[in-house]
């Protein structure tokens, strides 16, 4: 007996089926232990020893697999082909070696790139030793970003509040996105004019040309700067005739693009199908593991993490073929292409992402994908089918049409398609891309000396744009183009990112959030090194040294450490004043740009002799005034134009919205460090604070009216006396939005007007819907066969889903709630249980944990259990480094 360890159930069903009964094939479910996350994980005093814990999850999966082990002859390790694989087959290998497993059973690695039938059984015929280089290359940067992240996360939290967490590459990208929303609010557009003129051939053909040249002399873009420019210029060409003159012609080609990698199928994901790093590369995990094709489950894609544009003979000849078939001998190019792969070094380098078998047509896989899984693949089958084909051929046309009197020189550009080649099946997308010179439009035939009639003069006002905010896939394509990070990781760096409140989204666009812009102008102040562009590429390319086994993995470290732990350091006695002072003077200029008026843009609008600057509060930073307590005007970290709108808005200072019914006292509207609210009375004695309410999500201060006011300011409001319990029901607003409160538990209201209007029917639904989980149910399917406990569907916030006692399971997607049945919740209940979730998890055990010694790391001891419990942050900071 044979065992194979692969890291997703999914795949060990499908290669289990392939290898036999002679092979037993278990998952790892990823990795199956990791630094904790606690301070002493990775020790720089003790040569970077290292401690790995094996967590609750993953002791299930290695007493499996010990088990299985049991009178057996071989292990072939067989996760994934990269760097990360390559690691959770080491982990594997020593946690099974530590617990004495592997006595006289011949150990060995296998890759695979493709799920399928004949992949693996090649890849069990030439097993490998454990690559020792990628293993050391990933606990470098496993090392680094625990060392970032728990040294610099705990420096953020002490002299920023407000902020979350730093990484080694995370913090680098939010710099990226701060530095064009700068670029963006300083930019200050630029007038200039164009002058198009359309002419009508001899055969009563039009076309468009444009004013190159006036009076002899080539215009540059900002020569016609201004409408009076620009109507001279269009008065010189009213005066002239016009004949062609010169006239160019060539043929040129366009070469279809390379094969995806994990960089550009992310970006073209983006661009054309609206997916998300991350949404991607799941899709594409799901591709790679396969689809039940007739029976059988089959990989679709070969693996997804690549840097690699090559593709195998195979492919190449399969391609052509399907070329052929499809689309004609003439689409099929004389010799087959063949891509070079342009990254210093490739890790993962071993194959493009394309399809396993050119012959499956996307129409064909509609029955067996979902929507998202068939777009997917339907993109990657075009792509790599397009990069075989044969070029396409463009007819370009420029002709310069001089005017009769030599002052004005007019020039038409246009091409033409004459064979679409690749271009029948892909065309790549484009990044905020405009077309100003024409070169796309079609023009008419034309020859030197043949004459023409002018027609309209079209004089054109244009501004220069600024820089367009980042999407996902020109973030993606910048950090590769910088050679920050690695394509594996881009998907959660992004995440990371979302995740931390550091960005939010507009329109498909990154904008970096107050909190995002401070830690980035705290980490540029103070740690200026480690969030340089240069530095950080610097290092990825000693890490990828590491994995070519051309430096040692702990020589990186220590020079990292070295200057890392002074730079940390050199923080311990900043005050809050430092760091207040170090923010202003970097955002400054763009917070408070000088207008055109030269008014001081720091002059506070509100009192005399004020001075605007950045402040700390507990939930980030704002603009305040240097006389508070005396000046209370605050703002959003916007730049110095914005003051005019809050000043609008009411935000300004006090604005009295009119008086309350029952206590006679006025109600003002107020802006605060933490937005607009309303305020009843003043404070009639020192420490008494006056009645407060912020205002609803969604309610801007220019929608406050006297009769909205009132009722906000009546808050909380008593709805009624519960039926069962007698015990009061109020309803009012809190920190996250509306509720209801009742006995000591909230409820939440789903929208703000409800507090003014529910009834105490409604409330008392709602209230019991809340005891039942926070979901209403929607079907009852009937009682569990194993302890005849009701099997449920309800109504969750985010969807409906499957309920049993306290376990939960998601409803498959496209699946529509009512056609579930209840052998069907059963089964998708235990598959829920045996991946370790939906259910509420029970006090953990003591976890085992492991220490990492010796330059090679190639064989682990074991240490005793570590009775510190971890510091409260920790948790917060156990991702913080990651890329």
């Amino acid at each position: 007996m044979n065992v194979v360890v692969v890291e997703s159930p999914a795949k060990a069903k499908t290669i289990n089926k392939y290898l036999g009964p002679d092979y037993t094939v278990l998952a790892s479910y990823g990795h199956v232990r990791d630094l904790p996350p606690k301070d002493g994980s990775v020790r720089p005093d003790e040569d970077f020893e290292l401690s790995w814990q094996v967590d609750q999850r993953s002791e299930k999966q290695i007493k499996a697999i010990a088990q299985a082990l049991k009178g057996a002859d071989a292990l072939y390790l067989a996760t994934d082909p990269d760097r990360e694989g390559e690691a959770i087959s080491w982990h594997v290998r020593e946690v099974l070696e530590q617990r004495k497993a592997l006595k006289d059973i011949d150990v060995s690695r296998v890759v695979f790139h493709e799920i399928t039938k004949g992949a693996v059984l090649d890849a069990m015929t030439h097993p490998r030793e454990i690559d020792q280089a990628l293993v050391e290359a990933y606990l470098a940067r496993r090392a680094l970003d625990y060392l970032v992240g728990f040294t610099l996360s705990p420096v953020l939290w002490r002299k920023l509040p407000g902020s979350r967490s730093a990484g080694r590459v995370q913090s680098v990208a939010l710099r990226l996105i701060c530095e064009r929303e700068s670029e963006i609010e300083l930019f200050k557009p630029r007038e200039f004019w164009t002058v198009e003129v359309v002419f009508t051939t001899d055969t009563g053909e039009t076309f468009t040309a444009r004013l190159t040249h006036l009076d002899g002399v080539k215009l540059d873009k900002f020569d016609l700067g201004d409408e009076a420019t620009a109507k001279r210029a269009a008065e010189a060409v009213a005066g002239a005739v016009f004949a062609v003159g010169e006239v160019e012609k060539k043929r040129v080609k366009r070469h279809p693009r390379p094969p995806f990698t994990t960089s550009t199928l992310q970006q073209e994901s983006s661009r054309k199908l609206r997916l998300g790093a991350s949404r991607t590369m799941r899709l594409a995990q799901q591709l790679y593991e396969g689809a039940n094709l007739g029976g059988e489950t089959v990989g679709l894609i070969t693996y997804m993490r690549t840097d690699s544009v090559v593709l195998s003979q195979d492919a190449i000849h399969g391609g052509r073929a399907a070329i052929q078939r499809l689309y004609g001998d003439r689409y099929v190019p004389e010799k087959p292409r063949v891509y070079r792969t342009k990254a210093k070094n490739a890790q993962e380098a071993h194959e493009a992402i394309r399809p396993t078998d050119m012959s499956r047509l996307p129409k064909d896989m509609a029955q067996y994908l979902d929507s998202d899984q068939l777009r997917l693949y339907e993109l990657i089958w075009k792509r790599t089918i397009a990069s075989q084909m044969e070029s396409a051929e463009f007819d370009q046309v420029a002709a310069d049409i001089p005017g009769s009197d030599g002052r004005t020189i007019l020039r038409a550009n246009g091409s033409t398609l004459a064979f679409d080649g690749f271009l029948a099946v892909y065309q790549e997308g484009r990044d905020d891309v405009a077309d100003e010179d024409g070169d796309d439009r079609t023009l008419p035939p034309l020859a030197a000396g043949d004459g023409l009639e002018r027609g309209d003069i079209l004089p054109e006002q244009h501004f220069t744009q600024p820089p367009p905010r980042y999407t996902e896939a020109s973030l993606v394509k910048r950090l590769e183009e910088l050679g920050i990070g690695r394509p594996s990781t881009y998907a959660s760096i992004i995440e990371i990112l979302k995740d931390r409140n550091y960005v939010q989204i507009d329109k498909a666009r990154f904008v970096p959030e107050d909190r995002g812009r401070v830690v980035t102008a705290f980490l540029e102040s103070f740690f200026a090194r480690y969030v340089q562009y240069g530095f950080t590429a610097e290092l990825e390319d000693k890490l990828d040294d590491v994995s070519n086994g051309t430096i040692d993995w702990k020589q990186v470290l220590r020079e990292f450490w070295e200057a890392f732990e002074t730079a940390v350091a050199g923080t311990k006695d900043l005050s809050l004043t430092q760091v207040i002072d170090a923010l202003d003077h970097d955002l400054g200029p763009h917070f408070f740009p000088v207008g055109e008026d030269g008014r001081d843009p720091r002059s506070c609008p509100t009192c005399e002799g004020g001075r605007l600057g950045l402040k700390l509060g507990k939930f980030g930073a704002f603009i305040g005034c240097s006389n508070y307590p005396e000046c209370r005007y605050t703002r959003a970290l916007v730049i110095a134009a914005g003051a005019e709108e809050d000043a609008e808005a009411g935000n300004a200072g006090p604005r009295e919205i009119g008086e309350d019914l029952e206590s006679g006292q006025s109600i003002t509207l107020r802006k605060g460090p933490y937005g607009p609210y309303l305020q009843l009375g003043e404070a009639v004695e020192k420490g008494a604070k006056p009645k407060r309410v912020s205002l609803p999500k969604g309610v801007s201060p220019a929608d406050v009216d006297l009769e909205l006011a009132r009722k906000l300011i009546s808050l909380p409001r008593l709805v009624g006396d519960h039926p069962e319990t007698g015990k009061p029901i109020v309803a009012g607003l809190g920190r996250y939005g509306p509720y209801l409160q009742h006995d000591g538990a909230y409820t939440s209201l789903p929208a703000f007007e409800d507090m003014f209007e529910i009834g105490l029917n409604h409330a008392v639904s709602l209230i019991k819907d809340k005891k039942t989980g926070g979901a209403a149910a929607l079907h009852e399917l009937g009682d569990h066969p194993a302890d005849k406990k009701p099997v449920r569907i309800m109504n969750g916030r985010y969807g409906p889903y499957i309920k049993h006692g306290r376990n939960n399971a998601p409803i498959p997607k496209g699946k529509p709630p009512e056609e579930i049945k209840l052998d069907e919740a059963v089964a998708l209940l235990e598959a829920r249980a045996a991946k370790g979730g939906g259910k509420a998890k029970p006090k953990a055990k003591p976890a085992s944990k492991t220490t990492t010694k010796s330059k090679t790391a190639a064989k682990t001891k074991a240490k005793p259990k570590a009775k510190a419990k971890a510091k409260a942050p920790a948790k917060a900071a156990a991702s913080a480094g990651d890329d």
